[in-house]
């Protein structure tokens, strides 16, 4: 139990030497990650429907 404790311990050392992203950085990130998302979604979906297109044109 004691190595548990110096674990934790350690952790939240650790923990406090990371150097964490500001507010408006997160929200940047976030916003550039999922509208990166909707377009590989958008141009993804416009692919499978022209392939699916294509194969209902060959059979």
């Amino acid at each position: 139990m004691k190595r548990f404790f110096r674990y934790l311990r350690e952790c939240g050392l650790e923990m406090k030497k990371v150097a964490w992203p500001s507010r408006n950085t997160v929200i940047t990130y976030t916003r550039i990650v999922l509208i990166t998302s909707l377009i590989f979604a958008v141009l993804l979906g416009l692919v499978d429907y022209v392939l699916l297109k294509g194969v209902y044109l060959v059979f």
